[in-house]
This record gives structure tokens, sequence and C-alpha cells, in this order.
């Protein structure tokens, strides 16, 4: 019988994981094809070597109705190679003898994941819900020599444990992962962009999760989502280089020393042009002054090159060395402006600000994540019985928030005209709020 061969299309973004690996991975947002590649990648497997077994995985599945077993007949289908499948109720049978199944991980146990041994490929769907456990007990079982792994994944936090096998900084021996959104889809469909643009419009606090295949960082309610999601879609948030002529502005939210003290935050911008330019992020707890000092060195980030806008707290003394922010800088030959204290609604008035100036501005991805995810989390306090606004959340996304509304509240236009930004602050209840 002559070999029979698949023809299938295959996304550009796809292409790396084509080739032989023990573990394969790919996350992202809705839309991307990822499922649709590792099925159409399943058929071909099976196609091309007779007798494959292969093993579909959930972390939990109730019924084959949550399984892929219908996209994978429809693949059968469309590939036009339904004669050489026997789709049967709850397995399908695959040319050679071989069998595509389906299964939960949360069913087995240490004796009966056995039963998976001597199978080909074990393809994990909605991977960001396996547990620990059950990726412990999967990845000595599939341990043919040319067996894969395959995991597709929408991520969730930074604690899953398929994240932390991929994206934890040490990802398994013969491993490839790639990053696949709607934007890498060539087939992207036109319904699914009305449903992206109407997520982006009335749903933008999970935008970025949902389709961008970011982790959940973005609180619901959070005062900047929908700005941060805006700034996605346009390419805002990506590679941002520093200009050599601008000056490099340091805007510190003071945290103190000692275990309990509050976190220190820096926001590094420069203001070039009508552009504000999100260049670096740094957070610590509980350090000294010297700390925060070596990193800005370790940057780039000396006198000669920088200057440093602190709050109002600044000026005040640290409470166990007693020795005030402003006049420890000073004495390292750091020029520094102290913002006045903005009285009763500042801290409306700097989310109001920031929300003003996000269209201008562009953040750096790589050294800007932190403070991204602080400003992605930033939300109001809710009262629940009463279902009312209490204003801003004091909890540790508020410290970069501050520091950034710190440099909303003190831009200047090029042009030099008086910024109405801050006749906004000192009149926090006046209609310029809305400018």
């Amino acid at each position: 019988m002559a070999q029979v061969k698949v023809s299938i299309d295959t996304a550009e973004v796809f292409e790396p994981l084509l080739q032989p690996a023990r573990y394969k991975g790919a996350f992202g947002g809705r839309g991307s094809g990822k499922s649709h590649f590792f099925a159409e990648m399943l058929i071909d497997d099976s196609v091309r070597m007779p007798g494959l077994r292969s093993v579909c995985i959930r972390e939990v599945q109730k019924s084959l109705k949550e399984s892929a077993k219908r996209l994978i007949e429809d693949k059968i289908e469309s590939l036009k190679v339904g004669s050489l499948f026997d789709v049967q109720e709850s397995r399908i049978v695959t040319p050679g003898g071989g069998a595509i199944i389906f299964q939960g991980m949360q069913d087995h146990t240490a004796e009966s994941i056995k039963s998976l041994e001597g199978f080909d490929r074990a393809w994990v769907e909605e991977a960001q819900s396996l547990s620990a456990r059950s990726l412990q007990l999967l990845r000595p079982t599939i341990r043919g020599d040319s067996s894969e792994l395959w995991f597709s994944w929408n991520p969730r936090l930074k604690t899953d444990p398929v994240d932390k096998m991929f994206r934890g900084g040490s990802p398994p021996t013969n491993s490839v992962c790639v990053r696949a959104n709607w934007s890498d889809n060539p087939w992207f469909p036109g319904v699914l962009n009305q449903e992206r643009l109407d997520c982006l419009t009335n749903d933008s606090d999970q935008y970025a999760h949902i389709w961008d295949g970011d982790y959940i960082t973005v609180q619901a309610g959070a005062y900047y989502a929908k700005h941060l999601a805006e700034a996605r879609a346009e390419g805002r948030i990506g590679r941002v280089t520093r200009d050599p002529l601008q000056t490099i502005r340091l805007y510190w939210d003071i945290g103190g020393s000692g275990a309990r003290a509050d976190a220190c935050v820096i926001w590094v911008v420069q203001f070039v042009g009508q552009e504000i330019r999100w260049l670096d992020y740094y957070e610590a707890q509980g350090q000294p002054l010297e700390s925060h000092v070596a990193w800005l060195r370790t940057r780039g980030y000396d006198p000669n090159r920088a200057q440093v806008w602190l709050p109002h707290d600044g000026a005040q003394q640290d409470k166990v060395f007693s020795v005030s922010y402003e006049s420890a800088l000073r004495g390292l030959d750091y020029k520094v402006t102290v913002v006045p204290n903005q009285g009763k609604g500042a801290a409306k008035a700097r989310i109001e600000a920031l929300r003003l100036r996000f269209p201008q501005s562009r953040f750096n991805a790589e050294t800007c994540e932190a403070g991204l995810e602080a400003l992605g989390w930033y939300h109001e306090k809710i009262d629940d019985k009463r279902g009312i606004g209490l204003g801003p959340e004091h909890d540790w996304a508020s410290h970069g928030a501050d520091a950034a509304g710190l440099v909303a509240v003190t831009y200047q236009p090029p042009s030099g005209r008086i910024n109405r930004i801050k006749y906004a602050i000192q009149r926090p209840t006046d209609r310029a709020m809305g400018y």
C-alpha cells in the first residue's frame, strides 16, 4: 500500500514545532489556532507512523464532549483521510492498528497511569489547568524513544505548573515552545475579530489575557485596564530605546527600610517630544537607600545622566536611618525635585492624569514588565455591602501606580505651555478633571 501524504498548511509561528522534540508547547490567546495545529499534527503523525498510539489529556474530563475528539474528527474529514481512520464512540482507531484516546488526568493514580506506558504522543489541552501532581505522573509515563509530549494553553498565572516548566527559566531538555496569538493566525476569521474588538471595548480588563495570551494580571475594575489593552493593540508596549540627548527622569515612590516597610519603586522615563518613553522599572522592599542607588548605577542612571523626582514624603526622614531621601540623593550629586503634597483628591487626580497621558506613552516591555503588572492590578477598593467605591486599594500595586501617576502630573508639554493636568490636580473637583 502506497504511503499517504497529508497536505497541511501551517502558520509560520508553529513551524518550530514541526521538528522532532520531546516537549512541544504553544501558549497564547484565543483565535491563534493552537488546538487546530496540534489536532492536524496528530493526524499527520498517525498517518506517517502506522501503529502510533496517542492520548489527548485534560486535567478534568467528565465527558468526551469536553475533549478534543470532535475537533480531531472534523480535521480527519477536512483533510480527506476518513478512509484511514475508524472513528468509534470513545476512541479513534488510526492506521496500522494505532489509536487516539481521551482521558482526564484527575482520574488517574500512580497505578492507573501505567496504562499509558507505551503511548507515543500525549497532547495536553488547556494545560494551564494541569496540576503539578498530574504533570509529575505524566512525564515519566510517556517514555518511548521517539515519544513526545505536547502542551497547548492560554497562560493564567506564572505559578501554574506548565508555565513554570516551559517558561520558568529552566525548560526541559529537548523542548521547544512558541507564543501564538490571533495576529499570528493567517486564517483568523472576521467574526472572531469582531468578538476581539468587542472584548477590547466591553471587557478590557481581561482583553490582554483572553486575546494576547498574557497572564491574568489585570484586576477586575482596574483603573488602567483599557489603556493597557489599547497600548498593546497599538504596539506601544514593545522595544523602546533611550534618547541619548534627553534627560533621564527617575520617579520614585518611597518605601523605607525594614521588613514591614512599603516597597520602594522607581520608574525610569524620558520625555521625547510629545512622547513619554517608559524605559525601566525597579521595585524592592525593606532595602536601604544604598541598594536602590546601586541598581541605578548598574543601569547607567548616574547623576551625570539622570535627575530624580520624589513624592512629598521624600523630604521626610527614614525611620530607620534618620535621613531623608532628598538629602541623601543630593549628597550623591543627583539633582532632586520634590513634588509638593497635592492635597485632598490627589490619588484620583494622579489616576486621571495618567489616563490622559497613556496615548502618548510607550513602554519597554522587557524591563517594565513588573511595573506594567502593577498598573494592570491597581484598582478601586469596593464596599461589598453597599456596592460603592472607596478609592484606590492600597496593596502591592499601588506603589508602582503612584510613581507612574507622579510622572503624569509633572509632565510638561514641549511647547512650554501651562500644563492643564497640573491645574486639574490643584482643583480635583473642578470640571478640568475631564481634560
